[in-house]
């Protein structure tokens, strides 16, 4: 067993004093170190370490060669790790007439266009709706590479959507046609270089019908526009509402049954539904958000009319919807099968006198009971069976015209 004096304690004593004083002083500066080597290691741009103010959010200026990299990585040319990110996969850089749900390049660029790059990281790195949070998973990108990106948008709002090239090989076959039918013609009248002059009557011949025939076609389809199918200001589908949903067409169209039109419908009818429903599945929160805010700015939906008759024509739906009790896949087709709405007749008079010359009416219906007894008590007594449109002044041209 040791034995201390009492300047031996004294001293040890004195000596732990000063340890602990120097640990305890030591520690905040070790905590610190820490947490510096921490940082140090952390990923060199997060999202939430950039603030709305940043220095390279502000940048307006770019060069050439960054808005040629902006575009690549827009365009998915440039691997970011171990893949690359294509925003044109999901938007649209040229004119489609098929529905994309996706918003396309040029409205998200416009949607943008005056606002700052550091929301444009928001959607791109942490978006709120479900449908984006999906197809944004797993995006790993600098706010450099962010900010290029926002340059190209910018200056895509000037290129535009690229539009497909017209088909034009009635125009071509008639310009060389009618090249032939003026050459064949010159040769008979003034320079006679073939002897026999067969070849060139032949050449009349032909010609002459190829230029009539496509004159002819083309006259006759003029002002008609089957498979007309526009872009709609909103993507709207019929697929999903009259499809998938069983949605009423005369709910929509509620003026059908009563009014010679049938009616675009207004904003307060999408929010009977759309007032609780928020989010589709399909489009996310991106379409629904064009209804409300059309409702709130107290604007109409500027829809693009499809179907249109000349102003010579008269049509009621209420005659057909009511009286006629036609349902509306009859001239409109299946449009519960259709995502984007086209003109599936092509509304010719032939059309519509066809239609009349072989559809019955029901006589039984009250409409035609009143208007057209005699018919109902010869149908009731048994002695005709049926009478179509055409028996009942379908075919009298003052009917349509007037």
């Amino acid at each position: 067993m040791f034995k201390y004096s009492q300047a031996e304690k004294i001293k040890y004593l004195l000596s732990l004093i000063s340890f602990s004083f120097i640990f305890v002083t030591a520690l905040p500066n070790t905590y610190l170190l820490q947490i510096a080597d921490t940082n140090k290691v952390q990923p060199k741009d997060t999202l939430s370490r950039q603030l709305s103010d940043s220095v390279i959010y502000k940048k307006e200026n770019f060069s050439s060669e960054e808005l040629i990299r902006g575009e690549r990585l827009f365009y998915g040319l440039v691997y970011l790790g171990d893949k690359s990110i294509n925003c044109e996969a999901c938007h649209n850089t040229h004119v489609s007439d098929t529905l994309n749900w996706n918003p396309d390049a040029l409205e998200i660029s416009r949607k943008y266009l005056d606002k700052n790059a550091y929301y444009l990281s928001k959607v791109l790195l942490k978006p709120l709706g479900t449908k984006m949070k999906q197809v944004h998973k797993g995006f790993q990108l600098t706010v450099q590479d962010i900010v290029l990106i926002k340059a190209y948008m910018n200056k895509f709002v000037g290129i535009g959507l690229k539009k497909n090239k017209p088909i034009i090989t009635n125009l071509l076959l008639l310009i060389i046609a009618s090249f032939l039918f003026l050459l064949s013609s010159v040769d008979i009248v003034i320079r006679k270089v073939y002897k026999s002059q067969r070849i060139n009557w032949a050449i009349l011949t032909v010609m002459g019908i190829v230029i009539t025939w496509i004159l002819a076609v083309n006259a006759i389809s003029f002002g008609r526009a089957k498979g007309y199918s526009p872009a709609q200001p909103i993507k709207f589908s019929h697929a999903v509402h009259a499809g998938q949903n069983k949605t009423d067409c005369n709910y929509c169209h509620y003026t059908a049954r009563s009014s010679k039109t049938a009616g675009i419908p207004p904003a307060s009818i999408c929010l009977n539904c759309h007032f609780l429903v928020r989010n589709g599945t399909r489009s996310g929160a991106t379409e629904i958000a064009k209804v409300l805010k059309a409702y709130d700015d107290k604007k109409p939906v500027e829809w693009v009319r499809i179907y249109k008759l000349p102003d010579f024509v008269f049509f009621s739906h209420e005659q057909h919807v009511s009286a006629g009790e036609i349902t509306c896949d009859a001239c409109h087709g299946n449009v519960k099968e259709m995502n984007r709405l086209y003109q599936v007749p092509d509304l010719s008079m032939g059309w519509c006198i066809n239609c009349h010359k072989t559809r019955k009416v029901n006589l039984s219906n009250e409409y035609y009971k009143t208007y057209y007894s005699d018919y109902y008590e010869s149908f009731k007594a048994g002695k005709i069976d049926s009478v179509v449109i055409a028996g009942i002044g379908g075919r009298d041209c003052g009917k349509c015209h007037y």
